[in-house]
């Protein structure tokens, strides 16, 4: 039996924004552990819960008509996998306003765009959304960095017995997203097209995005890869950072970067099968910037509209940008041991007149490079930031 990492910070924001809102939904991509969360929160809750899989045959038929199956529900009401019946939404929200409703809602699923769409149309003002990743160095300790970069965080690639077993639950989760879980988000795309794009984006990891040049390797229209890109980010195994644009007298660059979601399926997707591989491959730098932007958003708690990247076409550029109101934090990610202060570091200081800027490197220690810059070592992150993070 695989042993339990407890996600607590998950768990306490999910119980804020039951108290807030009487619908939440956890979006995830598929394995990340929203069914686990959701059942752990139950157990937590100690009351009523009534948990139906949208996946099982069983449960769609009960709920052919919600409103008359769901009228007089008390307690927790759990929908996992919801974006297959998203006719659901306008019967819940008759359910939650109906008066003396003693009933919340938190609804599971696996893809972003079109639940956001649909849910925030029919539950506008009554639903609040928790993004869940896979686990994150503030749930398995910097002790475990190393496995966590190398296997990523789904849970049952980074808790499996060997990085063998990891890679090959890796490999049989890429298989199954693209054979069977896109077809049932409604892509309509050849698996084996899919496949192949992906594997190509992995390659463009950590890179801004150049429509034109990947379609030209892809033998695709610039329209036909942007589309490639925007499901798989709406899937929730891609990260597309976005271009900060300030007025700093400089040409900027606009283009996203574009990220694999999570370190592990990048390295399935290299075929890099185990940390002693990773180390000597040409994409571990990007890797490793990937991995870091996670932690530090994590950490944060920082919402994706506030995470960008900046660079100006003359060079200077910092990977992740955080803008939360008033306070800017610029991060700078090094896979190395020896962190520097540079030219372009001190200028996105400058230009973009960041609060701090830390540089998170590879190495063992933590300290100043300069006004409001520091090295920050990755086993330190958690410490590094606390002060920092949103409550």
């Amino acid at each position: 039996m695989m042993p339990m990492i407890a996600r607590i910070r998950s768990l306490e924001k999910l119980e804020w924004l039951l108290s807030t809102f009487p619908v939440v939904a956890i979006l995830g991509a598929r394995q990340v552990g929203k069914t686990t969360l959701a059942r752990d929160f139950g157990a937590r809750t100690g009351g009523p819960v009534l948990h139906l899989d949208l996946e099982r045959e069983a449960d769609r038929a009960r709920l052919a008509d919600p409103e008359l199956a769901l009228a007089g529900v008390e307690g927790l009401v759990v929908l996992d996998e919801v974006q297959r019946r998203p006719e659901l939404f306008p019967a819940i929200r008759v359910l939650v306003d109906q008066p003396g409703s003693r009933a919340r809602f938190l609804v599971l699923g696996s893809a972003s765009g079109e639940l956001l769409r649909q849910s925030s149309e029919s539950l506008a003002g009554r639903i609040g959304f928790l993004r869940l990743r896979g686990f994150s160095q503030e749930e398995t300790g910097s002790e475990a960095l190393g496995q966590l970069w190398a296997r990523g965080g789904f849970p049952r690639s980074f808790l499996a017995a060997s990085d063998a077993a990891s890679f090959e639950w890796r490999r049989a989760f890429v298989a199954t997203f693209l054979e069977r879980d896109l077809p049932q988000l409604g892509v309509r795309t050849p698996s084996e097209t899919m496949r192949r794009f992906w594997s190509m984006l992995a390659h463009y990891h950590g890179q801004r995005w150049n429509g034109a040049e990947l379609a030209r390797a892809f033998g695709l229209s610039e329209s036909s890869v942007r589309r490639y890109l925007d499901l798989l980010t709406d899937a929730l195994v891609v990260r597309q950072l976005p271009a900060w644009h300030a007025n700093v007298g400089k040409r900027q660059v606009k283009a996203p970067k574009v990220f694999v979601e999570d370190s592990g399926l990048l390295h399935v997707l290299l075929g890099i099968a185990d940390a002693q591989a990773l180390e000597g491959h040409p994409k571990v730098g990007a890797s490793w910037e990937g991995f870091e932007v996670q932690q530090i958003v994590e950490r944060l708690g920082a919402h994706p509209e506030e995470c960008f990247h900046w660079s100006i076409h003359s060079g200077a550029e910092i990977d992740l940008l955080v803008v939360s109101g008033a306070k800017r934090l610029g991060f700078e990610i090094k896979r190395t041991s020896a962190p520097r202060l540079s030219r372009s570091m001190r200028s996105a200081v400058e230009s973009l007149e960041l609060d701090r800027l830390d540089l998170v490197h590879a190495g063992e220690a933590t300290y100043p490079l300069a006004d409001r810059v520091r090295a920050v070592a990755a086993r330190d992150l958690l410490t590094a930031l606390e002060p920092l993070r949103e409550p």
